[in-house]
């Protein structure tokens, strides 16, 4: 059996999304090469030998059982897998991703394919910050120094920016410094079904809207003009009940929350279906509950198209939803959409789903999980 070797890598990426470049080789490491230990702060450093963008760069340690060419081939296949285009002329050029090897253990190599230490390690100051910041004390087995050293003594005068990003080894690591997902959507748009896929597959704690068992809501559906007050304040009295109990008791098995709604979403239905006085009795009552309520790190809202909405309430086949008129599904995506625009300092997610179909089709359901992720990637820890 093959023992374990400790690597130590360098990444980097200027071209388009260049932190989620560097996020998806993370995983991709984490995946197929090897365990990832430490990820050092990102870096913002100016192009090094030629003119272009900024790069993104970081240094990573990870455990791998693989031999060094072989660890350099399967290094080179993410890189292609992630749409790097190596030119065939000599030179610099910008780049989607770039993975180095700058350390195998102590071990030195010197082939056409292979130089160990990287040969271009004490001289960059893009990659000896971000190795100094997770392996201080490691000494280059050539130059008899360590990291911290040879940072000191590198004469690289390239700009350097340290960012406030944070990436992670793997997808539950992500999922689980987001804390808290709100998911939510129209009637129908499949929030509870998401939330519900995301708490399994990522050891999430789920928390669901209780609905059924409202017992104004079907009576709601038939004369709306005289049970709207009643079903709304009956909804938001459950609401704020079990989103304040199931949202501040943590769960020391599962690693965040993800709920099928947002209280806020109270407001934005009574909206809808009360008249002028009785929603300003009714606001005054959640502003008070709103104040107390613990808020999504991410507010993702899932939009449908009133035609597939209708569709999707139609095959769930609930009987007190048959009648919904598609106005009035409207009226609820505006008021949605009010919302978001209201509250810009909310990191909100709106996803068309078009045609997507998460349910029966798993590429569709890796989408909405890529977009979730590559939003979460963005925001400062």
């Amino acid at each position: 059996m093959s023992s374990t070797k400790t690597v130590h890598l360098s990444l980097g990426s200027n071209i388009e999304d260049k932190l989620n470049n560097i996020q998806d080789a993370i995983f991709a490491i984490h995946q197929t090469v090897g365990e990832v230990l430490r990820i050092s702060p990102v870096y913002q450093s100016s192009a090094w030998g030629f003119e272009a963008e900024d790069f993104f760069n970081i240094c990573i340690t990870i455990q791998t059982q693989l031999a060094p060419a072989t660890l350099l081939d399967a290094l080179l296949k993410i890189e292609v897998q992630q749409g790097r285009i190596r030119l065939k002329e000599d030179g610099y050029e910008p780049r989607k991703i770039d993975i180095d090897i700058l350390y195998y253990e102590k071990e030195t190599i010197f082939n056409d394919n292979l130089v160990i230490p990287h040969p271009e390690l004490p001289f960059r100051k893009f990659v000896l910050r971000p190795l100094a910041d997770i392996a201080p004390q490691f000494y280059h087995p050539v130059l008899n120094k360590d990291s911290r050293n040879l940072l000191q003594e590198c004469r690289d005068k390239g700009t350097l920016e340290k960012k406030t990003y944070r990436l992670f080894k793997d997808r539950n690591d992500l999922f689980a410094h987001t804390n808290f997902i709100a998911i939510e959507g129209n009637i129908g748009a499949g929030k509870t079904t998401l939330a519900k896929k995301i708490a399994e597959d990522f050891n999430g704690k789920l928390v669901l809207e209780r609905f059924a068992d409202n017992p104004f809501l079907p009576k709601f559906y038939e004369d709306q003009g005289r049970y709207a007050f009643p079903l709304e304040m009956s909804f938001l009295a459950d609401r704020y009940q079990q989103f304040t109990d199931d949202t501040s008791q943590y769960d020391l098995f599962k690693s965040f929350m993800v709920s099928d709604y947002d209280i806020y979403k109270s407001l934005i239905f009574a909206q809808v279906t009360l008249q002028k006085e009785e929603f300003a009795l009714y606001r005054k009552l959640f502003n008070l509950m709103y104040k107390e309520v613990k808020k999504p790190k991410i507010y993702v809202y899932l939009y449908q198209s009133t035609e597939r909405l209708l569709k999707n309430i139609k095959n769930r086949g609930r009987d007190y939803e048959q009648n919904i008129e598609p106005e009035y599904l409207e009226k609820i995506n505006s008021g949605y959409f009010e919302f978001i625009k209201s509250y810009p300092e909310q990191n909100n997610l709106v996803i068309d789903l078009g045609d997507m179909d998460f349910v029966q089709n798993p590429e569709d359901y890796e989408t909405l999980i890529d977009k979730i992720l590559k939003f979460a990637v963005q925001l400062p820890f």
